[in-house]
């Protein structure tokens, strides 16, 4: 059980592969954190964000939450509007 609310069903592989390594991340905060982002956007991400997604998830867990959560500085070329969307996500996410 990954705790994914969401079926690959109809997905493409891209995106099916997104969205299983969202929720395979390694430490359990950030499988919640990106893993319920993926849930709820990975349908509808551009290509290019899906890039962007693609090259996100390559930061160390460590990394990428500590920016996330504004602990850390995250690196100019992870710094997109997509990352903005996760964080986004992230606190309206914890405030439901």
């Amino acid at each position: 059980m990954t705790g994914s609310t969401r079926s690959s069903s109809g997905l493409d592989d891209r995106r099916k592969r997104l969205l299983f390594r969202c929720w395979h991340r390694g430490t359990k905060e950030m499988d919640l954190i990106l893993g319920r982002f993926a849930d709820a956007a990975i349908a509808d991400l551009s290509d290019h964000e899906l890039g962007q997604l693609e090259h996100l998830i390559e930061l160390p867990d460590p990394d990428l939450y500590a920016a996330l959560t504004g602990d850390g500085v995250l690196p100019a070329e992870y710094a997109t509007p997509l990352f903005a969307r996760i964080k986004a996500f992230r606190v309206v996410d914890n405030d439901a």
